[in-house]
């Protein structure tokens, strides 16, 4: 069996691969499609060809990992026997929201909220090294290579609520 990881965009892209990095994240990448996760909320193109290019018999489980995620997977049909499952790992509302609370900010943020998406709040309340935040890929993965990330997702775990259906980051890093 294989993993695809689709990530939603460039900040979970940046905190994954620092995951990654560190040697946390549960899944070998030898067991990920292509050996990497993918930028993409979907699939299409390339990740199309090389699902369809898997040995007959191998299966993959597909990883969503984002904020919102609202928009339904489209699975084509001739590769729907192949998924075994679909699973969302949410950072919900927003992915700045890890910032907020790695910054022991969320008590304040707690109290603007209803007038202030955490992106915002972020931009406005948060420097690392002197430099604003800013959600670039370069940006995240530098502030986070020195962050004890599975403490900051157990963290978050304990402050969010999620849907149900979705999962925590957390549990994806051993």
């Amino acid at each position: 069996m294989k993993y695809m990881i689709l990530l939603e965009g460039k900040s979970e892209k940046a905190l994954v691969d620092v995951i990654i990095d560190k040697n946390l994240f549960k899944i070998d990448l030898q067991d990920m499609l292509d050996e990497r996760p993918f930028l993409n909320r979907q699939i299409d193109g390339s990740l199309l060809v090389m699902i369809r290019q898997l040995p007959i018999d191998e299966k993959i489980s597909i990883i969503r990992i984002g904020d919102k995620m609202t928009d339904i997977l489209k699975i084509p049909k001739d590769i729907r026997e192949k998924v075994l499952s679909v699973e969302k790992y949410a950072t919900l509302p927003e992915f700045e929201i890890l910032l907020i609370i790695n910054e022991g900010l969320y008590k304040s943020y707690d109290k603007v909220k209803s007038k202030m998406k955490p992106k915002i709040f972020s931009k406005k309340e948060i420097k690392f090294k002197g430099v604003k935040y800013n959600n670039t890929y370069k940006w995240i993965s530098s502030y986070f290579t020195n962050v004890d990330i599975k403490e900051l997702l157990l963290k978050y775990k304990k402050i969010s609520k999620h849907e149900k259906k979705d999962k925590y980051l957390v549990d994806l890093v051993k």
